[in-house]
């Protein structure tokens, strides 16, 4: 539970993330159409970590439980509804059921032993996908869906360019790319890191960090890779001066997907100290020059605006988990009294993929 927004997220998560005792949901206080569920894994996501901190667009009122995505099996189904059965093995929609979701299951976070959520937030887990793999299928590759299909319209045989791709949202684009036939080049700051992203499907990796640490200049290395032409498409998740870089990698008309901006964590603050001189800055000179294409892919946003998204994305990720073209790398799992090192562990990418909490 959060009981506070704090100045930053290592700081909330040191200051107001505890673990408390849970008893059962009442049974006598659910309504008609609602499930109890235990949770079995819930995925530990960049958005959990910043939004302890009121860095995010959609700030539920503490407290409240984190834990965007989840998936357990049903303990309790209400009055009304059908189609579920005690003991299915289940994921819970993050957008309507949750901290991430706008409605009065809000409250009912995946960092627990118990959940309540709508039976329509409800999904089948497929019997491929092990709990952890379940817990973070959703928010991943229906981001990277979002980017790179609605928004990027990545075709066959072109080249995506994925910064950042051993995190959560990176290893998915690196996954729906090369479903969608594209070749890929992922980058990151760990030469190890990146030989599990090769392994996973990339084709080509570039390290992104000197030995001491700090951004080298990767265009040359990206353009060695495309003959010198760049890349038609960028997946851009990291911000700051990795953007900048990236912007000298692209072909003539190229794509540039705005994902999000990991390497700037403070860009928001919290206490809504958004906007100059913090946020991330392109050049515009850039941008003209290069006929580039710059999109913003909010996609949970973008599914809260048009619900008619969902659907076709959803039915497609799961078909390409069905056939095994793509699947969550779960890299990681903490036990609940854990969270906070799992949450510091997130925020600091000491993992490749996906990380997990298991009540």
């Amino acid at each position: 539970m959060v009981d506070a927004l704090g100045e930053t997220p290592l700081e909330a998560i040191a200051k107001h993330l505890r673990v408390e005792p849970q008893p059962a949901p009442s049974i006598d206080e659910r309504g008609p159409g609602e499930v109890v569920l235990r949770v079995r894994a819930a995925g530990i996501n960049w958005v959990d970590v910043i939004m302890t901190s009121g860095q995010y667009q959609h700030l539920p009122a503490p407290p409240y439980t984190p834990g965007l995505e989840m998936a357990g099996e049903i303990l309790w189904c209400g009055s009304g509804v059908e189609g579920w059965s005690v003991g299915d093995g289940v994921i819970v929609d993050g957008m309507l059921s949750g901290p991430r979701s706008l409605g009065e299951h809000r409250r009912w976070g995946g960092f627990a032993t118990y959940a309540v959520a709508p039976a329509e937030a409800l999904i089948a887990k497929p019997e491929a996908l092990s709990f952890d793999a379940a817990a973070t299928v959703l928010g991943a590759f229906e981001t990277a869906y979002h980017v790179l299909v609605v928004r990027g319209q990545v075709q066959v045989g072109e080249t995506v360019l994925v910064l950042g791709a051993s995190g959560t949202t990176g290893m998915a684009a690196v996954q729906v790319a090369k479903a969608l036939g594209a070749r890929v080049i992922a980058t990151g700051r760990r030469a190890d890191k990146l030989e599990q992203v090769k392994r996973l499907g990339a084709d080509h990796v570039v390290v992104t960090a000197d030995d001491e640490g700090a951004m080298r200049r990767f265009r040359d290395d990206v353009k060695a890779l495309t003959d010198g032409q760049g890349v038609q498409v960028v997946h851009d998740g990291v911000g700051g001066e990795h953007s900048l870089e990236a912007l000298r990698c692209v072909d003539f008309g190229a794509r540039y997907l705005v994902v999000g901006w990991a390497a700037t964590p403070f860009v928001a603050r919290g206490k809504g100290q958004r906007g100059a001189p913090n946020a991330n800055v392109l050049p515009t000179n850039l941008i003209m020059m290069k006929g580039l294409d710059v999109r913003g892919c909010p996609a949970v946003i973008s599914a809260h605006r048009d619900p008619s998204l969902v659907p076709t994305r959803r039915e497609k990720i799961m078909a390409w988990v069905e056939a095994g073209k793509i699947a969550p790398h779960v890299s990681a799992h903490y036990a609940l009294d854990d969270v906070a090192e799992g949450m510091r562990a997130k925020f600091e990418s000491r993992h490749v993929g996906m990380v997990t909490l298991r009540p």
